[in-house]
This record gives structure tokens, C-alpha cells and sequence, in this order.
């Protein structure tokens, strides 16, 4: 064996020699990679800081200007409704609004529509019939006294795109008298961005918060008006904070770009700042590739010399193959196992432990030696390993395994599975254990996932049909034992099958979820349990609960989808997302008739009952409940 050492340390010169050369070129690459890609980070973060602070810049501008706008309606609101639309009054306003436009070359026009929609005031000349738009629609159908900044719409005159800031006036009797409106040009903002350099492909862009397209340079008004609204920028939720930064390839012109983005607090409005990536990386890809290649020069000198010593060295190692491959044998059996490999006394004290405890628990075989090896056990699992030992210490069993949870250095818990044997003396009797631990978190996080993917509804998050049957039958044989009650609430959502022809499939998800979390909300004992029974029909179990009680909770799960108010054009009369419920309830241990079948196919006539009264109502199981009013129901 001491002559073996040296040999086998010799025969592996060829392979330390190729590898040493090939990790001398990999680092170098390695690092001349990371020190350009490091760069290219540097130039992008620049240029990301700089679109920022542009687009908070920017942001500021329109925000100022659609204020300025405001300031001016504000006074012509308030004078309207005091003194009236009298000529007098109106001929005054024509005056001022005139002033105002002449002062601020951004302002298109300045105008007052009637409650039909047509000019009956103007700092410019009185335009068609305005009643069509967008924003006289918003003011007409809406209450709401503050400003609205419209999308961007064309002149029925002269064709040019602008953005609409209005507000509503009323008359004295509080009915809609009109809307005063001021008129921005998108070729204002387009002018106003034209001065800033962010390269020839650089694109500052202007939209409203829904993604209408407001204003845009290199663009000459052909993209105006377009909906942007499918876009990263209003899709991902990454990207729906106040401001950021991220890269994306337009959708107008095709170009990958580095952007920065800032959404107001004040309007509907969204700026977006960006250089085209290439234009922006050109001046570092030049100077990367030049250093690049000479790094790679660089590299095929060194591999060519360390080849030829490989060479050199390879000679040698036919000589001492035989020899190595003894010395592997020997390390695999001095090393042992992946397990960790241990000896334990009487006491359970730790004697011996392998080297592979570091990899496992995190220490290292000299710092187990002399400790308890039961000190980190899980005090939930203990009991179950120290009832093996004993067993193992009586004779009862030869060997032990055990399935724990114990602590690693870092703090944190791993599961482990280990064999045990005991050792015993000359004369028999048991001195010690031999065991073999391996680490199985990994198994038994795989276990759980599994586990819950088995019994949890994919979409919704709540209990799957298979969860709900299983459960449907503990409760049931528990009522039985006990002679309580159960109940049983079935969930259908009223013309589902419009809401996703009219909303889409994605919207008709997020409708699920939505209805689930409701329902998980009324499910407020540990032993309730909401599920997805199939579909949009969903399921509520309610264990020892009379008809009285699942008539409350049903009434309750029917005013929470009201009170959410989602929409449903295709649900009259409410328009809103209902559902029809039906309830039945059974006394196992006193209706030996009774099964669990019958229990659920009365919910469900009950809940077809729902359905054919008019939906959006709760059907008891041999009784019309009356829907309760929405705005007092039974807590």
C-alpha cells in the first residue's frame, strides 16, 4: 500500500494535467464572459435609470397639462351652476374660454355641450353633435362630479387625434345639465417628446391607463388610438406596479426594447420610455466581440501547450492503471457509503459516525462523537423511535426502522429513514447498534404535493370531488354514531355558460375562484368543508347543522355573490353573478331509510327546483325557503 500511493498519484498526472489546463482555459473564458456580460449589465442599468427618470419627468409634464386643462372646466362648471345657461352667461364664458385657449398653444378647444350633446358654447367654433363620444356617455350615465380624461378620439373636423378632459354640471335639481370639456392634441405631447435624445429608434410613448395609445414619436399618427391593452405592460402582473423597468418586443414596430414605464396617481394616464436594445448595446457588442477574440487567441495558445503535456504525461499511465484501479477499490470501501454509516452505544451515545454526516446534518463526524443521538429528534417523533429502541434492546425485533424528522446545523428540519441492529459480545448480550440514516425530505415533500394535488381542486383551491365524497362519507357514518345531523348545500352558478361566451374562459376561471373563495368563507367551522363538485356546481358539506341553520348559510352564500358584484350582461334580471341553491338535510341515526345517495339527490332536486322557480333563490328539500332581503340577511 505505501508503494501503491506514489504510483497511483503518478498515473493520474495525464488527467490532472488535461483537467488543470481545460479549467485554466474555462476560467478564462469564464471570467472574460462575466466580466463583458457584467458590462453589458452596467450599460443596461444605465440606460434603464435614465428612461426612468424620463418617463417620471414626462409623467410630471402630462400630468401638468391635463391639470392645467382642469383648472380652467373646474371655474366653468361652478359658473354654470350659479348662474346658469342663460346667453348672457354663456356669451361671457365664450369670451374667457377664448382667452384661456389663446394663452396655451396646447389647448385645442374649450367647449360646453347641453344634455343632448350639442355645442352651446366654445372658445372656437361650434362643432357637430358631440353626443356619441365616449366622454359625454361617462358623464351622462355617471353621477360622479370629478374629471374624466377620455381616450384618445379623431376631430369630426379637421381629423386630428386628441384627449378629452370634462366634467359634468348639473341643474338646479341635480339632473345632468351638460359637460364641459377641454380638448388636448396628441401632436402637443409628440413635439414636446421630439426633444429629448434617446437614440434614433428610441420611442417615448403616451396611453391611457386601459391602454388606449395617446401619443407616440417615430410614429406620424399611424399607430394613434390603437389598443394596446393585450400587451405585457397591462397583462403581466409584474408589471401593474406604480413604475418599472423591463425588456419586451413591440408590438407596432417589432423591435426588441429596454423600457421604463410610470403610471399616474392622479390620471388615467401611463408613460412608456424606451431605446431599441441593439442601438443601446451596439457600442459594447463592438468592443466585446474585439476582446472576445483575442481572449479566445489567447485561450487555443494555452490549450495547444497543455495538450502536449497531457501527451507527455499519458505515457506513463498504462504503467500504473492496474494500481489505480486497487486504490479506488480501497477508497470505496474506506469511505463507506453515501448513508451516513454510525455505531451507538447502550446509552445511545454517538461512537463512530462516516463522513457523510456533513453532507446530511451538517456536522462534522468529530463533533457527533459523544453526543445523544436523539437529541435533535423531532419531540413529535420521539416516542415512536424510543418504543423501537426499547424493542430492539428487549430482543423483540433484530432490526428497526424508523421514519423521523431531526434537525440539520442550519435550523432547519429534514426527515430521515434509518435502519437499526444491535451488536452484541462474545457471550450475546447487546452492547450497541449499527445504523444506516439517509435523508428522505425530498421523498416526503414529493409525498405531500402529491397528497394535496390528490384532494385540492386545481383552479379553485378548495376541496375536489374526491375530497368532498370521502369526507361526505366520514361525516355520515359519524352522524350516524352520534344521531346528529347533516346537511348538505349543492351550488350551481345561475347561466354560467352565457358568462363564459361573453367574458371568455379565462374570465369564467377567475368567476370560479372567486365564487370558491365565498364559499370557503362561509364554510367557517373546521368541519365544514366547501368543494368543486363538478363544473360551476360546487358543494358545501355541513356537519351536525338542522335545515334552519343551512337555510342561513345558504342565504348568506347568496348575499356575498350579490354584495361582490361581478357582472353578468346575460343574467337578468340582477345582471350580476348569481347562483341557485338547494339544501337538504338527513338524521342518519333516525332515518334508517335514508343513505348517502338519497341525501345528495335531494340537494340536488331542491337545487333544480332553484333553477325552474327563477334562479338566484335557495330551495330547501321539501320546503320554498323565501329568499331573505339582500340587505338583512340571518347572521
Amino acid at each position: 500500500m505505501e508503494e501503491a500511493t506514489p504510483r497511483s498519484d503518478l498515473t493520474r498526472l495525464p488527467f490532472r494535467a488535461g483537467a488543470f489546463v481545460a479549467l485554466v482555459c474555462v476560467a478564462i473564458i469564464a471570467l472574460s464572459g462575466y466580466r463583458e456580460w457584467t458590462a453589458r449589465g452596467g450599460i443596461v442599468r444605465a440606460a434603464e435609470a435614465q428612461l426612468e427618470n424620463l418617463a417620471r419627468s414626462l409623467l410630471q409634464q402630462a400630468e401638468d397639462s391635463i391639470e392645467l386643462l382642469d383648472t380652467g372646466i373646474v371655474g366653468n362648471v361652478s359658473r354654470i351652476e350659479t348662474d346658469g345657461t342663460g346667453a348672457a352667461t354663456l356669451s361671457k364664458l365664450g369670451t374667457v374660454m377664448a382667452a384661456r385657449k389663446a394663452s396655451l398653444d396646447r389647448i385645442l378647444d374649450i367647449a360646453i355641450l347641453d344634455d343632448h350633446g350639442d355645442f352651446i358654447a366654445t372658445s372656437g367654433t361650434m362643432g357637430p353633435n358631440l353626443g356619441d363620444r365616449e366622454f359625454f356617455r361617462h358623464h351622462q350615465q355617471s353621477d360622479s362630479r370629478a374629471a374624466f380624461v377620455g381616450p384618445p378620439i379623431r376631430d369630426k373636423i379637421k381629423g386630428q387625434w386628441l384627449i378629452t378632459v370634462s366634467r359634468r354640471f348639473n341643474r338646479l335639481d341635480g339632473s345632468f345639465g351638460g359637460v364641459v370639456f377641454a380638448a388636448i392634441g396628441a401632436e402637443y405631447f409628440v413635439q414636446s417628446y421630439q426633444q429629448f435624445d434617446i437614440g434614433k429608434f428610441g420611442v417615448i410613448g403616451l396611453m391611457t391607463s386601459d391602454g388606449f395609445l395617446i401619443a407616440r414619436t417615430h410614429d406620424d399618427a399611424n399607430h394613434t388610438g390603437s389598443n394596446l391593452s393585450n400587451t405585457p405592460l397591462f397583462q403581466d402582473p409584474a408589471l401593474l406596479s406604480r413604475s418599472g423597468v423591463f425588456n419586451y418586443k413591440s408590438p407596432l414596430d417589432g423591435m426588441w426594447r429596454i423600457a421604463a414605464y410610470r403610471r399616474s396617481d392622479r390620471f388615467p394616464l401611463v408613460v412608456l420610455t424606451s431605446e431599441q436594445q441593439d442601438e443601446t448595446l451596439a457600442p459594447w457588442r463592438n468592443a466585446a466581440a474585439t476582446r472576445m477574440l483575442f481572449v479566445l487567441g489567447l485561450v487555443v495558445v494555452i490549450a495547444i501547450l497543455g495538450l502536449h503535456l497531457v501527451r507527455q504525461f499519458s505515457r506513463r499511465q498504462r504503467l500504473a492503471i492496474e494500481l489505480a484501479a486497487k486504490e479506488a477499490n480501497f477508497r470505496v470501501l474506506a469511505e463507506g457509503s453515501s448513508d451516513i454509516v454510525g455505531r451507538l452505544s447502550l446509552d445511545l451515545r454517538v461512537q463512530y459516525a462516516s463522513p457523510s454526516t456533513v453532507r446530511i446534518v451538517g456536522w462534522r463526524p468529530d463533533q457527533l462523537v459523544g453526543t445523544n443521538a436523539l437529541d435533535e429528534v423531532n419531540p413529535e417523533d420521539l416516542p415512536l423511535v424510543q418504543h423501537t429502541i426499547a424493542a430492539l434492546k428487549r430482543g423483540e425485533i433484530e432490526e428497526g426502522r424508523l421514519t423521523y424528522r431531526t434537525r440539520h446545523r442550519e435550523k432547519t428540519e429534514i426527515w430521515m429513514e434509518t435502519s437499526m441492529r444491535p451488536t452484541r459480545t462474545a457471550s450475546g448480550e447487546i452492547d450497541g447498534f449499527i445504523v444506516v440514516s439517509r435523508d428522505i425530505t425530498r421523498q416526503k415533500d414529493l409525498e405531500g404535493k402529491l397528497e394535496t394535488l390528490a384532494t385540492e381542486d386545481g383552479l379553485t383551491g378548495i376541496a375536489n370531488r374526491r375530497r368532498f365524497d370521502q369526507r361526505l362519507q366520514e361525516e355520515w357514518a359519524k352522524a350516524h354514531r352520534e344521531r346528529t345531523c347533516v346537511a348538505l348545500l349543492m351550488i350551481d352558478l345561475d347561466n354560467f355558460k352565457r358568462y363564459n361566451d361573453r367574458y371568455g374562459h379565462p374570465s369564467g376561471d377567475e368567476c370560479l375562484r372567486a365564487v370558491a373563495r365565498i364559499l370557503a368563507a362561509q364554510s367557517q367551522r373546521s368541519t365544514d368543508l366547501a368543494a368543486r363538485y363538478g363544473g360551476e356546481e360546487f358543494a358545501i358539506l355541513l356537519p351536525n347543522t338542522d335545515a334552519a341553520g343551512c337555510a342561513r348559510i345558504g342565504e348568506r352564500i347568496r348575499w356575498s355573490l350579490r354584495q361582490a358584484g361581478m357582472r353578468h350582461e346575460h343574467n337578468p334580471p340582477s345582471h350580476l353573478v348569481t347562483a341557485s341553491l338547494g339544501g337538504a338535510t338527513c338524521w342518519p341515526g333516525i332515518d334508517r331509510s335514508a343513505d348517502l345517495q338519497s341525501l345528495i339527490e335531494a340537494a340536488d332536486q331542491a337545487l333544480y327546483a332553484a333553477k325552474a322557480a327563477g334562479r338566484d333563490r335557495l330551495v330547501m328539500a321539501k320546503q320554498l325557503v323565501t329568499p331573505l332581503p339582500l340587505v338583512s340577511v340571518v347572521q
